[in-house]
């Protein structure tokens, strides 16, 4: 197109699930709406677990279609190095996370918005009127329909944070690697389970997430991302996984079977999550569960408040900073207290493997049954027979897992 631009009211960076969402929200909005993704196709690779809680979908209004159900699930059970296993029952689904995303894009662009694959952003320049009034950017990037003038960016390019290293938003976040298997006749009766096994996962953990027809994602999270592959390999071999067969997921070409994942921020929502004219949503914001780094439901609700907030924006004319800080204040009154979760992440990473399992065999048989009462008899209960983990913050260790649940963004 040379020179001659693309104009648009919305630029959405990223056709992940939080990308999709804030194209069709936009749309469904009125505005005039362009999606771009760098890859060539939407949904692959996958970087996650693929799952997302039925309180997620109900919160989100969403209306996924059947065939991109992998499983509907009964909660989490998290396994104690000791083998203590302990339940979180909360009802949700395991998708065919490329299918799901393929799901929203189509759905965006049956309301309106333009979607374009192999469009990569590379610079932005601000665009501002003869009284320095503050008119939109100017993107430019590789791909046929760059430049583009859009009156809103969304930023939804996960952890890579496009717009954020563009324009020195936020320092890069501290980011955690995850990598899993797809495997076939795996056991299960319905949950999730994760592994708190700092053996293998170090300040991470492991999973199982079972699927259709005996398939599941076994996989981890580690702050050791040189060895996560080493580690989980470890993992499989030492355990009932041992002799399970590994396959390729159906979106991958190929006969090398092959694992696959990406990095997930852990840091906490960055500290800009939007400027004039721009709004950084999903993990390109840093919008993750910090101890099970969930961020679907995240993306998605962060979307959804983005959209909001550039129909009115672009309706009165009024694109600054200070307008479309609307949407800081939106987030921060509806997700998850962020510092208690860290500091309850790092008090459990902190205990031994004795200590956590002592922590567990003192949790009832089903965490969600606990009330103020009943956490706070756990946490006598415990400190009557290890005293010294007072000193340890036990209790910010053990409120970690109640923000973990899905009404708290956890899944």
């Amino acid at each position: 197109m040379g020179d001659e631009p693309t104009r648009c009211d919305v630029l959405v960076i990223g056709a992940g699930p939080g990308g999709g969402c804030a194209a069709l929200h936009s749309a469904r909005r009125g505005l005039d709406t362009m999606l771009i993704e760098d890859h060539p196709e939407v949904g692959t690779p996958v970087h996650c677990g693929e799952c997302i809680s039925d309180l997620a979908v109900r919160n989100l209004d969403l209306d996924i279609p059947d065939d991109i159900i992998a499983l509907p699930v009964s909660g989490i059970r998290v396994i104690f190095p000791d083998g203590t296993a302990k339940c979180l029952t909360e009802h949700g689904y395991v998708l065919e996370k490329h299918l799901f995303e393929r799901w929203i894009a189509d759905e965006a662009q049956d309301a309106g918005a333009s979607f374009h694959l192999q469009h990569k952003l590379t610079g932005m320049e601000r665009m501002e009127d003869e009284d320095g009034i503050f008119q939109g950017w100017r993107c430019t990037g590789k791909g046929d329909r760059f430049p583009v003038e859009a009156k809103v960016v969304i930023d939804a390019s996960g952890v890579a944070g496009v717009c954020s290293k563009i324009l020195e938003l936020n320092p890069r976040p501290k980011v955690i690697a995850g990598v899993q298997y797809e495997m076939l006749d795996v056991p299960t009766d319905g949950y999730l389970d994760f592994y708190i096994w700092p053996e293998y996962a170090k300040k991470g953990y492991l999973w199982m997430i079972p699927k259709n027809d005996g398939r599941a994602n076994v996989g981890l999270v580690t702050e050791d991302k040189k060895g996560a592959v080493k580690a989980l390999d470890a993992f499989i071999e030492n355990t009932h996984f041992k002799d399970l067969e590994m396959v390729n997921p159906p979106w991958r070409k190929g006969d090398k079977v092959r694992g696959f994942g990406g990095t997930i921020p852990i840091s906490g929502p960055h500290e800009t999550t939007h400027a004039d004219g721009l709004m950084l949503i999903g993990d390109a914001a840093g919008f993750t569960s910090p101890l099970f780094e969930g961020g679907s439901h995240l993306a998605l609700k962060s979307a959804v408040y983005a959209a909001e907030v550039a129909q009115q924006a672009v309706a009165k004319g009024d694109l600054s900073a200070d307008h479309m800080a609307r949407y800081p204040r939106m987030w921060k009154a509806e997700f998850p207290p962020y510092h208690k979760i860290l500091r309850g992440k790092e008090a459990l990473y902190a205990l031994s493997d004795d200590e956590l399992s002592l922590m567990a065999r003192c949790f009832p048989e089903e965490m969600n049954d606990m009330g103020v009462r009943g956490k706070g008899m756990i946490v006598l209960r415990l400190l009557f027979r290890r005293p010294s983990l007072y000193f340890k913050r036990i209790v910010s260790a053990m409120l970690a897992f109640g923000y973990s649940r899905a009404k708290h963004y956890g899944w």
